[in-house]
């Protein structure tokens, strides 16, 4: 209890530079605190509302279902058009061997065009699926993120504020009193 009651009344004695940064030497930094903030996040991230994880794990697992199913439809639109395609490629070829003489070569374009065309409206469509699988999946890893360290954050401001008492404050107030006095002094 007395290196907490330390750690809080040495904050009076950090200089005021007028940002705040993560101090990224080790050495100049207590690894033992450090331990221990992320060990009480980790606890009472363990038993974050996992019911509330659950259901918007499942919020998005339907999303996700339901986009993969607009998507199916989407594609076997993209089938039918093929099977369309392919029956007119038929009926052009059909064509073709009438008018052999006068414009193979025009129909033999036509045709390429044709599946082209078809084979690109499918590479749309699978790509459009695949981006939107890929978007709805990092927002909801994102949302879980945000949700489980708000939880944590919480949860470990809740055991703060618990281990506080009159005596902490009373130290800490006299703390900031005797700083502020010695600001006094060096301004007069």
């Amino acid at each position: 209890m007395k290196n907490v009651t330390d750690s809080f009344v040495s904050l009076g004695h950090w200089p005021s530079a007028g940002s705040f940064g993560f101090n990224t030497d080790i050495l100049a930094t207590n690894p033992i605190n450090l331990s221990v903030v992320l060990g009480v996040l980790i606890f009472f991230g363990k038993g974050v509302c996992a019911s509330c994880i659950n259901d918007l794990l499942d919020n998005r697992k339907q999303r996700i279902l339901s986009t993969i199913r607009n998507s199916e439809e989407l594609r076997r639109g993209a089938i039918e058009q093929l099977e369309r395609a392919r029956a007119r490629l038929q009926k052009v070829e059909m064509e073709a061997d009438e008018y052999r003489m006068n414009g193979y070569s025009e129909i033999e374009r036509e045709k390429v065009n044709l599946i082209n065309a078809t084979s690109y409206s499918l590479e749309q469509l699978e790509n459009y699926k695949n981006e939107t699988l890929h978007f709805e999946q990092q927002r909801a890893i994102n949302q879980v993120r945000q949700e489980i360290f708000q939880q944590a954050l919480q949860g470990a401001l809740r055991t703060l504020s618990s281990c506080l008492n009159s005596e902490l404050h009373f130290r800490t107030i006299s703390a900031n009193i005797g700083i502020l006095g010695a600001m006094e002094e060096i301004t007069d």
